[in-house]
């Protein structure tokens, strides 16, 4: 079996978790046979393709013409949806101007606003663009949806919400979990006496884009004036500068800024740690968070998104705006014992070997139909 991935334009300009997403699923499929690649054109010459896998429907506007031209050439498409709104954050807590116009729009008008500015100041105005300018974000999002043979959400809480969304009756799934790379994030990596994270021991661990929609700042609040050690993987958002510099201006002495580091840093840093933190306004269901808990920390989320069917009662749940409830669920956490469960269920159901081969089955169902 030959497979084409495609995705959004600046895919690896601005990578995010539908890159690492892409990347894991290509080798394992690989692993079990499977010929895949990448490519981000609009109008690929598919002839040696057996299917198209699509990633990322919060980005219509880059895969509706890789959509179009898979339909041309009268190919099978499945898709990756990935699909999260972020209409809470942005009219609870964006701030600002935006934030009074996400409360008269729709959560697909803000999206279309969104992106035709990003589109302008990344000066990638291209076709698929004007597409949406002339048929609006949700019509293009409801023509793919409507249209691929088989969806790919990373849940079923997340397919119940495109289906609601999207009003759906006949269609194809399967779930396709998020996973941990049990290559990387293994607990038995050693940590010599003269390692440099040796000084995080027991820390409180973020891995996550410091931004407004991961409520970094609240977690910073959450910290001030106790004696936690909050270290803040990832880099900072070049679209929010205010809320970033805030962020910093607020961080004690307690905070460490470690920017992006390598997966196998990352991994050590899991280990050492005693809870991760990733209190989102949306989650399906966070890759860190999953990596943590395979590295046996304890986890602090919140319920916006798809976490609960992952993490069930394993993890400890907070609100994103909300610092009391955020230094409780960490207070929490922090003080009670690794719940085993969670580490084992991750082992059985989130590895990236499950996913590739859900994923193959999940192809042949689409190779199948009429």
């Amino acid at each position: 079996m030959k497979v084409l991935f495609q995705s959004r334009t600046n895919l690896y300009s601005a990578p995010g978790g539908d890159l690492v997403q892409m990347q894991k699923t290509k080798e394992y499929l690989e692993n079990l046979g499977v010929s895949v690649d990448i490519s981000l054109d609009f109008e690929p010459d598919l002839s040696n393709y057996d299917l198209v896998h699509l990633f990322n429907l919060m980005e219509p506007q880059d895969i509706y013409l890789q959509f179009k031209n898979a339909q041309r050439q009268n190919k099978k498409i499945v898709l990756s949806t990935i699909y999260g709104l972020y209409t809470e954050y942005e009219r609870k807590a964006r701030g600002g101007m935006f934030q009074k116009i996400a409360n008269i729009l729709s959560p697909y008008q803000i999206s279309y606003i969104k992106t035709i500015v990003r589109h302008y100041h990344e000066k990638r105005l291209h076709a698929g663009v004007w597409n949406m300018v002339r048929k609006g974000h949700y019509n293009l999002m409801k023509e793919i949806v409507d249209n691929v043979d088989v969806l790919l959400p990373n849940s079923d809480l997340e397919m119940a919400r495109i289906a609601r969304e999207f009003k759906l009756k006949d269609y194809n799934y399967f779930n396709i979990p998020n996973a941990v790379d049990t290559k990387v994030f293994n607990h038995n990596i050693q940590i010599d006496d003269q390692d440099k994270f040796l000084q995080f021991e027991n820390c409180i661990l973020c891995a996550a884009r410091i931004e407004g929609r991961k409520s970094t700042l609240n977690l910073v609040r959450a910290v001030k004036n106790s004696s936690y050690t909050l270290v803040l993987v990832g880099n900072e958002s070049k679209n929010q500068k205010e809320f970033v510099e805030q962020v910093h201006k607020e961080a004690g002495n307690n905070v460490h800024f470690l920017g992006a580091v390598p997966h196998k840093d990352l991994a050590k840093l899991y280990k050492l740690a005693k809870v991760h933190c990733l209190i989102s306004w949306m989650e399906t269901p966070g890759l860190s968070s999953l990596e943590a808990g395979i590295m046996d920390c304890n986890i602090v989320i919140t319920k916006k998104g798809d976490t609960e069917e992952y993490f069930e009662n394993m993890a400890y749940y907070c609100e994103p705006d909300n610092v009391d409830s955020i230094k409780k669920a960490i207070d929490q956490a922090y003080n009670n014992p690794i719940n085993p469960k969670l580490k084992n269920k991750i082992l059985q159901k989130y590895v990236w070997e499950k996913t590739a081969e859900s994923t193959l089955k999940a192809y042949q169902l689409a190779l199948n139909l009429s």
